[in-house]
């Protein structure tokens, strides 16, 4: 009689207790897995034991969740010589390559790299971020095309990402995978628990920011909305829950909680009535501070961007770029004026959350693209070697090979 084995992924990954959303995410996630394969995890203060148990015993696929933050920064080392499923959570990752490689003064790598990536752009484009003049100009250029290229199957979370990254490389294989997030229980208790905290009445208008404050969040533009409401004579306040919040927190009605536990999370959202989830620039990112305001069935208002053009115009409010201050103000004004337009937000909302975005729904895709990805070969160590830029297959232990043949030894782990 035989016992089939369950399948071995390696997963890298940020882990509690990093403060990121893709620490969550992989906590969160990897129990529904769990009870088909065997997942050895692998964050940066583990990442150096991939090697000797891969070599021990080799994995049936390495999974690699990767983002533009700098927590994924020591994936780069393994995505090319171990080649597997790259779930891509931010489709630009121009700032992460430009911060990691110039920081670590590989000036020449990085501008290596920005060729390879983009070969119809002059390379002096490149100079930007050398002479520390990058910001959000990086976001015309994402520096994919290495991962793209090395990459056995690649998935992100929107198919207007996916549709983009196959026309710009087709024989890189790309799935979708829905993001899901848990659900969250009314509680009207934890409503009044936050709220009391701040000081914030039973009656007031709470609008919500999840996240760290970066400018990307477009934060400037929430609180003068805010303070046009207030100015006319609406009982609205802002939480500001998460990291960096601190420099707006002596504006007028602003609450900034700092950086808050994933176990507190729920009760900030319950104590708010409207959430406001802008981006941009963006990185074609889902967000799943946005879905975590679904789940809990709170109206949400969010930027209107072409990645995120499937989603029903019921679901959310939408904010016009091209007109953002009137057009976040009128939104701001109408959910904060009409519990019944607020109410009619949240429910549908909720249930788009639970059609598309459970927990159940995205393992489900796991599933298969894991499967998918496990049956497709890796290119051959050749073919990478021949189109990659030298760093990205450059294993960096000559130094070592030479000082221990110098003693007339060779050592596997080297090889």
């Amino acid at each position: 009689m035989t016992v089939d084995c369950p399948q071995r992924l390696a997963w890298f990954s940020p882990l509690p207790p990093a403060r990121t959303g893709i620490a969550a995410y992989t906590a969160e996630l990897q129990p529904y897995l769990d009870r088909e394969f065997t997942i050895d995890c692998f964050d940066d203060r583990r990442a150096h034991d991939f090697v000797w148990m891969a070599r021990r015993r080799p994995y049936d696929l390495v999974i690699y969740q990767l983002g533009n933050a700098p927590w994924h920064d020591y994936l780069w080392g393994y995505l090319a010589r171990y080649p597997g499923l790259v779930v891509l959570h931010d489709a630009r990752l121009h700032h992460a390559r430009a911060r990691q490689l110039l920081a670590a003064t590989r000036d020449e790598d990085y501008r290596r790299e920005f060729r390879y990536d983009h070969p119809g752009v002059t390379p002096d484009a490149a100079e930007y971020a050398v002479a520390a003049m990058g910001g959000p100009i990086q976001y015309l250029w994402p520096m994919r095309r290495a991962v793209l290229r090395s990459a056995r199957r690649v998935a992100v979370h929107n198919a207007f990402v996916a549709n983009e990254l196959r026309h710009e490389e087709p024989a890189t294989a790309v799935d979708v995978i829905r993001m899901g997030v848990p659900p969250i229980a009314p509680s009207p208790a934890a409503r009044a628990r936050v709220r009391a905290r701040y000081r914030i009445g039973d009656a007031a208008i709470v609008f919500v920011a999840f996240g760290k404050m970066t400018a990307e969040k477009r934060i400037h533009p929430i609180l003068d909305a805010l303070r046009t409401l207030t100015r006319d004579g609406l009982d609205a306040h802002l939480l500001l829950v998460g990291e960096d919040g601190d420099r707006f927190a002596s504006e007028p009605r602003v609450h900034a909680t700092g950086y808050v536990d994933d176990a507190d999370v729920a009760a900030h959202l319950l104590a708010a009535d409207v959430c406001v989830c802008l981006r941009w620039p963006t990185a074609l990112e889902t967000s799943a501070s946005w879905l975590r305001c679904l789940a809990a069935a709170r109206a949400t208002i969010v930027t209107d961007l072409a990645h995120t053009a499937a989603v029903p115009a019921r679901v959310a409010r939408r904010v016009d770029l091209l007109d953002e201050g009137a057009s976040l103000v009128a939104a701001m004004r109408d959910l904060a004026s009409h519990a019944s337009a607020r109410d009619a937000l949240a429910q549908a909302g909720h249930a788009w959350w639970r059609a598309h975005h459970t927990m159940e729904a995205m393992a489900d895709d796991y599933r298969r693209s894991i499967a998918s990805a496990i049956a497709t070969p890796a290119a051959a160590a050749a073919e990478l070697a021949a189109d990659l830029p030298a760093h990205f297959t450059e294993d960096y232990g000559g130094h070592a090979r030479a000082i221990a043949a110098a003693f007339g030894v060779a050592i596997d782990v080297l090889r």
